[in-house]
């Protein structure tokens, strides 16, 4: 164990030394922190329970409302973005200025996107077909490919969102934002048609993305932004859910008759606002605590797999869940999420999951990171970071950069 100890603090304290003194740390740990937000809010919402032979998928946000406040610790898409238009617009910059012209640079920006993005559907493909050549229903087999694939309708937004980087760099958040307020204006104040609200998977998570490019241009640097940001948007979401209607989770709910994330709605983007204002004001908390190795090292590591970990971790549950119906229905697993038996009992599922996402992230780790460095070349979060280039600022997921 000690020498376990010796042989990890050695190695963050090789990328700590390696990493140039001009990089902002705080910008690859509110993008680690997202990326474990997300995960984190999908294992503790998300089950699938065993009826009958078939398993369908539940969240104990449907029959326990009062967890909702779960929703707005995990629910971190909002710091992905503006974290994505942060780096995307300094990146399109750092470009033009070495001469490298906007093919060439979005093709390096989504390559690392969509090259993961293969292997899952690949696997997948070959799941459901073996599924259902074994007999396995047809609800059974949607409803894992749905949960296993729906994190793919992120990385298209995104996708969309940094093929507009040059074109967006100047854009000024108010007015997506002006957008998702007529969208909802005229879908719950005026009757309109409920298609109307798929504008705001746009306008949205521009909001966001535009400030993260107001980031860039400085306009965010002192406190007061984050402040007026954090507070604004807070008291417009509280408002919005005590008196216009809104569901209090940030999260869809099966059953529910409007969902604040699918499409965002008004809500949603306030509540954003307000994540993004606290995120701008542990920039510096942030920074001082990346200066332990340690911690850096654990950033790192997460930002070099992010999409790896943000494309696999729900097919990480549905894996623990597949295994575990060849014991029998364990609650916390295969049961319904109704009492808070339940949410003890997933708790401490947490680690088989994370386990299953380890081994996840050791099967397809080079589907993104590249074929695996022979003995003796250095540790590729050592090239990556000596060069100053994206550990963490490459993409997204994470949401991203």
């Amino acid at each position: 164990m000690r020498a376990a100890a010796r042989a990890v603090g050695s190695g963050a304290r090789r990328v700590d030394a390696a990493t140039p003194a001009r990089r902002d740390r705080a910008v690859d740990a509110l993008r680690a922190f997202a990326i474990l937000g997300v995960v984190l809010g999908h294992w503790l919402v998300t089950a699938l329970v065993e009826d009958g032979g078939t398993l369908h998928a539940e969240s104990p946000l449907r029959h326990l409302p009062w967890l909702a406040p779960l929703s707005w610790a995990f629910q971190t898409l909002a710091v992905f973005f503006l974290v994505g238009g942060h780096v995307a617009t300094r990146s399109h910059a750092s470009a033009r200025a070495r001469g490298m012209t906007y093919g060439q640079w979005l093709r390096a920006r989504l390559a690392r996107l969509f090259k993961p993005v293969a292997a899952v559907l690949t696997f997948w493909t070959v799941a459901a077909a073996c599924l259902l050549g074994s007999g396995t229903g047809v609800g059974t087999v949607h409803a894992l490919v749905k949960l296993a694939l729906s994190p793919l309708w992120f990385l298209l937004v995104f996708a969309g969102l940094t093929a507009a980087t040059p074109v967006l760099t100047r854009l000024n958040p108010l007015w997506p934002l002006a957008v998702v307020l007529h969208v909802d204006l005229v879908r719950f104040g005026l009757g309109g048609p409920s298609w109307l609200g798929w504008v705001n998977v746009a306008a949205g998570w521009l909001v966001p993305y535009t400030l993260g490019a107001a980031w860039t241009r400085g306009e965010l640097d002192r406190r007061r932004a984050g402040w007026v940001l954090f507070g604004c948007g807070a008291a417009a979401t509280a408002a919005l859910v005590a008196w216009a209607g809104y569901p209090a989770s940030m999260v869809g709910v099966p059953g529910a008759a409007v969902s604040n994330l699918n499409p965002p709605t008004l809500a949603a983007v306030t509540f954003g606002l307000a994540q993004c204002g606290l995120a701008l004001l542990l920039r510096e908390p942030l920074r001082r605590w990346m200066r332990r190795p340690l911690a850096w090292a654990a950033v790192a590591v997460v930002n070099l797999s992010a999409m790896t970990i943000f494309l696999w971790h729900q097919t990480s549950l549905m894996a623990v869940t597949a295994v575990g119906l060849s014991v029998g229905r364990l609650p916390g697993l295969h049961t319904v999420p109704d009492d808070l038996v339940w949410v003890a009992a997933r708790l401490a599922w947490l680690p088989v999951f994370a386990l299953a996402l380890a081994v996840c992230r050791a099967a397809f780790r080079s589907c993104e990171q590249g074929p695996r460095r022979r003995t003796g070349r250095p540790s590729r979060i050592v090239r990556v970071h000596r060069r100053g280039g994206p550990a963490g600022t490459r993409t997204a997921p994470r949401a991203r950069g």
